[in-house]
């Protein structure tokens, strides 16, 4: 099974900061207040100034117009980080599982569809719009970063189209015979027509070609119906995480 730190690792470089700063043991991720983990602390290594070094992010994140955030696994260094930070006056946000699946286990549950899925190595400007407008929060500013954060490390990027427009989006990061999946997205007015299992589907044929043996996935912990959904199809709980947000 695959420790927690191995997951925050994975997790990191499929969905960094626009730039990762370095702080005593500590990656301080900046990426323009687009999504909580491209903006916020992954505190891997024990700093030997755990004062100094918790001044230093706060003073960093001022600075970018961001809250100070931190991304609290089990993990964490240090093990009382969560603890310190509470007493600190940082709030707990977006308790989040992180499942795993073998990925022959999780195509066995998957029927073939005859939907036509269309694999890229990039995400084009319609696929980034279709996920975006199911998944995003902001503007066409913040649409492009989120664009340039995705395209940061090595993915495939799954799509279908309708005779005009791309209905549905799905991303496998892929690390180290692992693969992450991410905006899995389908327009509203075409849900419940199998477009995701077909994305998914899709992807993880896809992963088998290129030597992918492992996916993991993250999902609210309060998501039941997802949590449910995902076991069904394998996946198990292998780590969680949540932030704590400077007040």
């Amino acid at each position: 099974m695959i420790s927690p730190a191995e997951l925050d690792h994975l997790m990191h470089r499929a969905w960094p900061g626009l730039s990762n700063v370095p702080i005593d043991g500590w990656i301080a991720r900046l990426g323009g207040g687009i999504t909580q983990r491209a903006n916020s602390v992954l505190p891997i290594e024990s700093p030997r100034d755990l004062k100094v070094a918790l001044e230093q992010v706060e003073t960093l994140y001022r600075e970018h117009g961001l809250v100070p955030t931190f991304q609290i696994s089990p993990a964490t260094q240090p093990a009382n980080l969560d603890d310190l930070l509470a007493a600190r006056g940082y709030e707990s946000r977006s308790p989040t599982l992180v499942l795993v699946a073998g990925v022959d286990a999780v195509l066995r549950t998957l029927l073939p569809t005859p939907l036509n899925v269309m694999i890229a190595d990039n995400p084009d400007e319609e696929w980034v719009d279709l996920w975006w407008s199911v998944d995003g929060r902001g503007g066409y500013q913040a649409q492009d970063i989120a664009h340039r954060i995705l395209s940061q490390c090595p993915a495939l990027y799954a799509s279908i189209r309708d005779s005009m427009d791309i209905v549905a989006t799905g991303r496998l990061a892929l690390f180290d015979g692992w693969g992450g999946i991410y905006c899995m997205a389908v327009r509203e007015n075409v849900r419940r027509r199998g477009y995701a299992q077909a994305v998914l589907r899709a992807l993880l044929k896809e992963a088998v070609a290129r030597q992918v043996g492992h996916v993991w996935l993250q999902v609210v912990e309060n998501n039941h119906g997802a949590r449910a959904l995902y076991e069904r199809a394998g996946f198990a709980p292998a780590s969680r995480y949540h932030y704590r947000a400077q007040q």
